[in-house]
């Protein structure tokens, strides 16, 4: 069914009030005018800049209907079916006076049908009139629709510019559309058309900045972050057994495996530094798919009930952005129970776990976690996840790895060191603390005005205590539980 047809459905059912969330007014307008003509009874619209009016013409205004309470007195007083849409009035709604005009009006409709139509980008709906109010909102495009709007704009262009060609490549094309999915007609639009006016092309190259504009258009401010420019596995040392898994589930989170399931997630726990944040960011460049990053600090909010709400606009972000991979960074401070949070905690796990268990876009979760013992059961248990990674600190192959990584990101060739000597001498570092002993031995080289070589590091190597030492018998208890109920990512 079609917005157009479910509108006249609605408008048919005897309903005194309509309340229309959205942000495309100028296409519902477009929608309620074609609509119209369908209709028994005439449609008006009102706004507090031309009071009442005919539906989509500018003549013939009602005198003095500008003001809201004014227009509902006159709406009230129509001695014929009719429809108003109300433009842009949730402000005036503190009011008790419009709120009482307004369920006058509604409990008049079954003597005298006047339907009142609310129209704004966000409405409360006042508890004494919901019981006469109705919700809808505007279908989001589909694939068909999103096509339809890519051939319309291309047409456009090519009209513009007297028979000149766009440049297609159908993968694009199709990317395009699938990383449409979830926005309004009106935004994908003009996404649509600054691909192709950019260079009369539309190719893959479009897609990073398609999918940053459309962040851009739902973004929560401080809450999640957006990354489309992801690492790939081959910036990262080790994690070999990790690889491999993500690899073979590579094609099902594609949604092309045909009867397996799409994969859920992961979970990494170990110790700090040691590359579970590079990880996250790697999954999302082997699934050549955009990342969020769900801050469960900026979650919290002092007043009660604020933070679910916050979570759920999150969630509904990332199934938006979808297909994505939704990253919960250090996921323990934000979901165990800690004094004084007045249960925020529970309802945030009650709210996530939910979300977990019924979701149904493609949003991949990576979830990173340093303090294991504040993890909670219902969490960690198989179902939630298809499966958890322990990142333990690096092996001596995979330390050489790291020092190649990291000295080759300093454009500095690894062949002009001993990254054998290096990685025996970094026993019980993490890859943070290896690519610090890099930096630090690069200052102390350029204090002395000569080139850096393999003795600056080892230098630094030397003078530094890493965290396995400091932390020895935390990390020993980390390895302890994580033997027999993890994988090892490595």
């Amino acid at each position: 069914m079609n917005d157009l047809r479910e509108l006249e459905l609605l408008f048919n059912s005897s309903t005194p009030v309509i309340v229309i969330e959205t942000v495309e007014e100028v296409r519902l307008l477009q929608l309620l005018k074609q609509l119209g003509s369908h209709l028994s009874h005439p449609l008006f619209q009102w706004s507090v800049t031309e009071g009442v009016r005919t539906l989509g013409l500018s003549i013939d205004p009602q005198a003095q209907t500008t003001g809201p309470t004014e227009a509902l007195r006159h709406i009230k007083g129509m001695a014929r079916p009719s429809c108003f849409v109300m433009l842009d009035f949730h402000p005036y709604l503190q009011d008790p006076i419009h709120v009482r005009l307004i369920k006058e009006i509604a409990q008049g409709f079954e003597f005298m049908p006047r339907t009142l139509v609310f129209v704004s980008h966000a409405f409360e709906i006042p508890r004494e009139i919901k019981h006469f109010a109705v919700r809808v909102e505007l279908r989001l495009p589909n694939r068909e629709a999103l096509l339809a709007l890519v051939q319309d704009e291309i047409q456009s262009w090519q009209t513009r510019r007297r028979g000149s060609q766009v440049r297609i490549d159908q993968s694009a094309v199709d990317r395009l559309v699938e990383n449409l999915l979830g926005v309004t007609f009106t935004d994908a639009r003009r996404i649509i058309r600054n691909a192709i006016e950019h260079d009369g092309a539309i190719t893959h190259n479009d897609l990073p900045e398609v999918m940053r504009a459309k962040y851009r258009l739902i973004e929560q401010e401080g809450v999640i972050a957006f990354e489309y420019d992801t690492a790939r596995f081959a910036d990262i040392g080790g994690l070999n057994h990790l690889k491999q898994w993500l690899l073979q589930r590579q094609v099902a989170f594609s949604g092309q495996a045909g009867m397996l399931d799409a994969p859920r997630g992961l979970m990494l726990i170990g110790v700090q530094g040691c590359g579970k944040s590079l990880a996250a960011k790697a999954v999302a460049g082997t699934f050549g798919v955009p990342l969020l990053r769900l801050d469960f600090g900026a979650l919290y909010n002092k007043y009660i009930g604020e933070t679910e709400k916050n979570l759920r606009q999150a969630l509904k972000t990332a199934e938006v952005m979808s297909p994505c991979i939704l990253w919960m960074d250090e996921i323990e401070k934000g979901i165990a129970p800690s004094d004084g949070d007045e249960g925020s905690s529970r309802r945030v796990l009650g709210t996530l776990l939910t979300w977990m268990a019924e979701r149904k876009a493609r949003v991949f979760i990576v979830a990173t976690a340093n303090e294991i013992e504040r993890l909670p059961p219902e969490l960690i248990r198989k179902g939630r996840l298809d499966e958890i990674f322990f990142v333990d600190l690096p092996e001596l192959e995979t330390r050489r790895e790291i020092f190649s990584i990291h000295l080759r990101r300093r454009n500095l060739a690894p062949s002009r060191f001993d990254l054998v000597s290096l990685a025996k001498a970094s026993g019980g570092f993490s890859g943070a603390e290896i690519e610090q002993s890099i930096v630090s031995a690069m200052y102390a080289a350029q204090s002395q005005n000569l080139d850096l070589n393999s003795g600056h590091i080892l230098q630094e190597l030397h003078h530094t205590r890493p965290l396995s030492v400091v932390m020895e018998e935390h990390i020993q208890e980390l390895r302890d539980w994580a033997a027999e109920r993890t994988v090892p990512a490595g």
